[in-house]
């Protein structure tokens, strides 16, 4: 970066995400990592890095706000797969098989792939802490890769049953404590929230012992709820005391109306999979409608890229298809699709004020996307014309925290190392477990 610090993104159509501020021709200008103004025809500072976005769109970088990143290493390997299937491999066969070199492979591919299609902030579910070395590498993972990364600490996947089930009462391991301590600044780059069993997962008193747990930690928490054969799980969270604004409830696909209002009123926020819950067997179907008649702050995920894909513009398309398929009559806009993945992102992640919009005096998140090829040209609606489509190769431009992460197309994070590292991940994995299908 230049001495002086400056980075200037010129000549773009500007998508802020913020009312405050209306979509158009402006160049926005980026101070020591902060957005310092956004408008027309600003005066480049002396010495500044300048993008040229002329003929793109500029818009805040994207949000996913659930994704199981150690896994990205193996991609695509469960398009068949129900939900049982997922879990069989995931908690019994392939996740007592990784060890810390594998999390760090799976989640530096992860979330590198997710800075290349425009994903600033990742809410990394990391639950694989088999040691404390495996927590080390997902964070030195993230660290490295130069994501916004939430690291959210689950569980270890050694001894499955003892950690999840409806009997399971086991407490999480005492070194989320040591993890924390690690992660105390909430306002770095990369920090922390617990990936709590919830009660769907586990016994009543774990799932209580995980909230209040975080409580006294100082960490938002998100769980999964409402699986298709589960109901009445958000409620009993509402009776016991348990749900808040602190709290983000996963897919929520078979949750009842009256537990999404309930959940609104505590403040509560959703994260919804759009693309695996209509592909997965035994996930259910997307709530998004539901989720956004009942009040609750939405956003949008990938969940694990065995099974999808891991870009956000798919998830939005996704998200779309559904919610006309089946005439919700809840209104669904492009621009609500938008800030699902990027200012209501940001608030499930827990950092509303922090990215999720071009507004001076946040971070400088912002990605540039191509909008002058045939086949996007002309734009009419630039908004609808992101999430019709936008895909990762228009994705020309990616700052994070003020740093340029992905420069005329090309990332220039450890591209080679996240390769070298996934290729002897599974190389360990096919001896390891040679019934999993990882050719």
């Amino acid at each position: 970066m230049p001495l002086s610090n400056d980075l200037v993104v010129t000549g773009g159509h500007v998508l802020c995400m913020d009312p405050a501020f209306p979509d158009g021709p402006a160049d926005v200008v980026v101070r020591d990592g902060v957005i310092v103004s956004v408008g027309p025809a600003a005066e480049i500072p002396p010495g500044a890095d300048v993008v040229d976005a002329t003929g793109c769109v500029v818009m805040p970088g994207l949000v996913d706000t659930h994704r199981h990143t150690w896994q990205s290493a193996l991609r695509h390997i469960g398009l068949d797969w129900s939900l049982m299937d997922y879990l069989g491999a995931a908690f019994l066969q392939l996740g007592p098989n990784f060890r810390p070199q594998d999390v760090y492979a799976g989640t530096l591919l992860g979330a590198l792939g997710a800075l290349e299609s425009g994903i600033t902030t990742l809410v990394d579910w990391s639950h694989i802490q088999n040691t404390p070395e495996h927590s080390d590498a997902a964070v030195a993972a993230l660290r490295d890769s130069g994501i916004r990364g939430v690291f959210a600490y689950g569980w270890p996947q050694v001894d499955s049953l003892r950690w999840v089930g409806d009997h399971s009462d086991a407490e999480l391991p005492a070194d989320v404590r040591r993890v924390r301590d690690v992660l105390r600044d909430d306002t770095a780059r990369v920090t922390m929230a617990l990936a709590a069993r919830g009660p769907e997962m586990s016994a009543p008193a774990a799932t209580r012992r995980d909230l209040l747990l975080a409580r006294e930690l100082g960490l938002r928490v998100t769980m999964h709820v409402g699986s298709a054969d589960k109901t009445g799980s958000v409620g009993w969270l509402h009776d016991e005391g348990l749900l808040d604004e602190t709290v983000t409830l996963v897919h929520a696909s078979a949750t009842g109306d009256d537990e999404l209002k309930a959940a609104a009123g505590a403040g509560a926020t959703a994260s919804v999979s759009p693309f695996i819950e209509m592909t997965m067997p035994g996930l259910g179907t997307p709530a998004t409608g539901r989720l956004l008649r009942a009040g609750v702050v939405t956003g949008l995920s990938a969940d694990t890229e065995v099974a999808t894909s891991g870009d956000m513009f798919t998830q939005m398309r996704a998200a779309l298809a559904h919610h006309r398929f089946t005439q919700d009559p809840a209104p669904l806009s492009a621009g609500d699709l938008l800030r699902m993945v990027t200012a209501d992102g940001a608030a499930v992640a827990g950092l509303a004020g922090v990215t999720g919009g071009l507004t001076p005096g946040r971070r400088a998140d912002l990605i540039v996307l191509a909008a002058d090829t045939p086949a996007v040209a002309p734009v009419l609606d630039p908004r609808a014309a992101v999430v019709l489509a936008g895909h990762p190769g228009l994705v020309r431009t990616v700052v994070c925290d003020g740093v340029v992460v992905k420069r005329d197309g090309v990332l220039t994070g450890p591209v080679g190392r996240a390769m070298d590292a996934a290729k002897a991940s599974l190389a360990h994995l096919r001896e390891a477990v040679p019934a999993m299908p990882v050719a």
